[in-house]
Order: structure tokens, then C-alpha cells, then sequence
């Protein structure tokens, strides 16, 4: 449930939005929006559906609009909330305090693709789908996938992840430089299309992943790769979690470069498999993985990872070499999120993810099933193995009394277990509002120094305030 305000941060007055509508209108070509279905919209992202709308929403159509936005704001003293697609799940556009939502969504522009360079810049609001279609006809596309349909700003902020993070890295690997606007409205570029910089300190990695709490992102410069000759996929069942894990800890360890590798539990395929209609798949531990090269090349990767899950005890590869089966089957996969929803029927569903070293994973993995055993509650787990990541998503019904509960209590020590096996609490959701508990048991005497950073960029703490960072004295 979102946390009381008064433990964030100092709250604004809430009188003060009235006098501020007119010079944010003023600013800005689209209507502010302060209507409360309009407001309500922004009150909230995917996941759990607590919800905290802003005071008024508003809609910068380029640089300017959003420097004149976050000046007037910085003035007022009034809180501001970055917004792109709204598919986070922590809680990141969450309005706890009010103020601001700057929904970037109309920045969609495309500003500029190099072929040569293998780069391109985006406006923040430019969806990830969107830019790959325009990237197909020069042969390019970008790599990382975390399945929602999110904006690039958005995926900067958080520092998205996704399935082709093994092979092709996070954002931190892909984003080359940003355009921010900073708390008190100036427009700093950072980073180069250069593929390396030993000049100054990197701010575009410190943005990354800041969730808006440090400045807001309006344009992405991105690396691309391209198209690769020959694409082929293929799932394998396996007897059990521990095989399927082995097989994929020794996909990594022998050097074969897969480009996806996904694992799904049991409880995660029965999911699956009856909301996208898999047929000839049983609800089994299940690998999901995808080769890119050369024709002779993902031949050879392919009969290498088969040859290992047969050792394993797998089952028969199923091959999905057209498009269309390929598309399928991925669709499938990034279908988790409803098709739990879907099995859960009412309930309310609470996701969660945590990262761990490759050596660590089958351990993690195991002795998270067995918490949700104990729990009684269903968490079906599907995750990115070849980076050591993995999700939740927790079925719970709020009107059960202490299910909510318990439901918070697992996913806190899902963080805890990947914190103590030398992890992260989370490889790609965030932090948001849902895990500031566990920042300080990851970070110790690191988040004074965040603190400071926090402080040095937004002195008066409107950035999206209450999130990342929990409280500490003097926030």
C-alpha cells in the first residue's frame, strides 16, 4: 500500500496549484489537465492498483515546454512526476504528494537514425515497438526488450532490461547519451555518440535508472545492432527447475552466445499455456530460448544448447523457425503478466523481481518456491536466466484479511534472499515506492552519498519525491 506522505518528504501546499495553472498553461500549447478522470489516469501504473493522483497534468510538446515546466515548479516549490507509458510496476509515477505529472508522450518524435553509426536519437516519448518498425527498412533494430510496449524515456529512467539482455546488454549498454531537463529547468546534454569517453565524470549513467528523481529525460541517443541473417527459437521441457537450470548455467559457462533465454516454472506454464493456447507444451520447467547469426550459426548454437539439455534429461526441442511461430511464441512469454492475471481470476496480482549471480540462481530459485509453498499463495516465476534475473507475480485477494500481507512479506524476502546470495533486489523493475525497505540492506552507507547526489541535483526535492530513495534525516 503507498506510504504516508509526511514520511517522504515535506508535503507542499495544495492551495498553492491554484495559483500556479495559469503561468504552466501559459507555458505550454496542449491544455493543462486538472479534470479527476484525467487526473486519475495518471494516478497510477500497472501492478498493484494503489492509487495517488496528481493535481494536474501536463503535456510539453518539446524541450522548452518541459524547461518552462520545471522551472515554474521549481519556484512553487510543487512536486513533479515524470510520465511515459505508465507500465511501471514499482510505483514510480505514483502522485504520493501531488503536484505535477508531465506526461511526455507527445515528444514521440524520431529525430535521427544512422545507418553508419549504428546510433539514433529519440524524443522520451518514442515507444519501443514504434522505433523498431522504423529501423526495419535500414536493416537495424534496438535490442532491449522488457516486453511492455514502454516508452524510451521511460526505459532510460528505469534502466530497463528485458530477453535480449544476454546477449545485447540492458539500457545502461545501449543508451549513448540523453538530453535532461534538471529540477530548475536547464536542458543539459550528456555523453557523445562516441562508443567510449574517458572524459569527466558519466552523467548519463548516473540519470539512468534515477527514475526520475534527479531530472527528466526528454531525448535518448541509442546504439543499434543489426538485423540478424538467420533468427530461430526453440522451447525445452525439463523434468525439473534444477535440470532446466543447469542447462542454462551451462549455456553461459560454455561461451555459446544465445540471444534469449528465458525460464518458466511450472505454475508459470500452466499460466501460459492455457491463456495463449501453447499447444504441445505440458506445465513443466521450461526453457525459452532464441539464436541470431548466421544461417551455419545458429545451426551450431542450436544443436549445442540441445545437446546440453539432453544430457539434462529435456525434452525434444520444439523448433519455431518461421516468423510467425517465433512471434507466437515470444508473444506468449511477455503474455505472463495477464495470463497469471487471467488464472487468478479477481485477484490482484503483485510483481516483483530480484537478480543474483549465475552461480547463485538454481540455489535462489529453489529456495523461492519453497517460501511460496509455505506462504500458500500462488507466485508463478518466470525469468531472464541468462543474466541471473528473475519475476514474480504474486496472486493475492485483498479482501482476504493479511493476504495483502503476505503477499508484501514474500515479495520483501525475495530482495533479502537475492541481497544475502550476493544479488540485487532488483534486476529491472526498480525501486519505485514498493522496495525502499530493502535499499539500505543493499546499500548501506552508500545512500548518504546518494542522498547527496539527490540533494545537489534537486535542493528542494520535487523530482518525483518519495521514491528510490528512502527517507533518511534531513531528506
Amino acid at each position: 500500500m503507498l506510504p504516508d506522505p509526511a514520511t517522504t518528504a515535506a508535503c507542499w501546499p495544495r492551495a498553492g496549484i491554484a495559483t500556479l495553472l495559469p503561468a504552466l498553461q501559459a507555458a505550454l500549447r496542449e491544455p493543462v489537465l486538472t479534470s479527476p478522470a484525467a487526473r486519475a489516469h495518471y494516478g497510477h501504473g500497472e501492478a498493484l492498483p494503489d492509487d495517488a493522483p496528481p493535481d494536474a497534468v501536463v503535456r510539453p510538446r518539446d524541450n522548452g515546454e518541459v524547461a518552462a515546466v520545471a522551472r515554474l515548479c521549481h519556484e512553487a516549490r510543487v512536486p513533479l512526476i515524470p510520465f511515459g507509458a505508465g507500465t511501471s510496476v514499482e510505483g514510480q509515477v505514483v502522485a504520493i504528494q501531488g503536484g505535477v505529472t508531465m506526461d511526455l508522450s507527445l515528444m514521440d518524435a524520431i529525430l535521427d537514425v544512422s545507418p553508419a553509426a549504428l546510433d539514433c536519437r529519440v524524443q522520451a516519448g518514442v515507444r519501443r515497438l514504434r522505433l523498431n518498425e522504423a529501423l526495419r527498412g535500414d536493416g537495424l533494430f534496438f535490442p532491449v526488450d522488457p516486453g511492455a510496449d514502454a516508452t524510451l524515456g521511460g526505459m532510460a529512467a528505469t534502466r530497463a532490461s528485458g530477453t535480449g539482455a544476454v546477449r545485447y546488454g540492458t539500457m545502461r549498454e545501449n543508451v549513448l547519451g540523453l538530453t535532461v531537463v534538471t529540477a530548475d529547468g536547464r536542458i543539459l546534454r550528456t555523453g557523445t555518440r562516441a562508443r567510449k569517453s574517458a572524459s569527466g565524470y558519466d552523467l548519463t549513467r548516473l540519470f539512468l535508472g534515477s527514475e526520475g528523481t534527479l531530472g527528466i529525460i526528454t531525448e535518448v541517443q541509442l546504439r543499434l545492432q543489426g538485423l540478424p541473417e538467420a533468427v530461430s527459437a526453440a522451447t525445452c521441457q525439463f523434468p525439473s527447475v534444477e535440470a532446466a537450470l543447469e542447462v542454462a548455467v551451462g549455456v553461459l559457462q560454455s561461451g555459446i552466445p544465445v540471444a534469449r533465454m528465458e525460464f518458466a516454472n511450472a505454475p508459470q506454464m500452466r499460466c501460459c499455456i492455457a491463456f495463449s493456447r501453447l499447444e504441445g507444451l505440458e506445465a513443466l520447467p521450461t526453457l525459452f530460448l532464441e539464436f541470431h547469426g548466421s544461417p551455419a550459426a545458429v545451426e551450431e548454437q542450436a544443436l549445442a544448447v540441445e545437446a546440453l539439455a539432453t544430457g539434462a534429461g529435456g525434452g525434444g526441442f520444439a523448433w519455431a523457425r518461421r516468423p510467425e511461430d517465433r512471434s507466437r511464441l515470444w508473444k506468449a512469454r511477455h503474455d505472463a503478466l495477464p495470463a497469471n492475471l487471467a488464472h487468478g481470476r479477481g485477484r490482484a496480482l503483485m510483481g516483483t523481481d530480484a537478480c543474483v549471480p549465475i552461480s547463485e540462481l538454481a540455489a535462489c530459485i529453489l529456495e523461492t518456491e519453497a517460501d511460496i509453498a509455505a506462504t500458500g499463495l500462488e507466485a508463478p516465476l518466470i525469468g531472464h536466466v541468462g543474466d541471473g534475473n528473475f519475476h514474480l507475480g504474486i496472486l493475492f485477494d485483498a479482501a482476504v484479511p493479511g493476504e495483502r500481507e503476505r503477499a508484501q512479506t514474500l515479495a520483501h524476502r525475495t530482495g533479502e534472499r537475492a541481497i544475502r546470495l550476493g544479488g540485487t533486489c532488483s534486476g529491472e523493475h526498480g525501486i519505485g515506492l514498493h522496495k525502499l525497505d530493502l535499499m539500505a540492506k543493499e546499500h548501506g552507507g552508500a545512500l548518504d552519498l546518494m542522498w547527496a547526489i539527490k540533494r545537489a541535483f534537486d535542493p528542494y526535492g520535487i523530482m518525483n519525491p518519495g521514491k528510490l530513495l528512502p527517507p533518511c534525516d534531513g531528506a
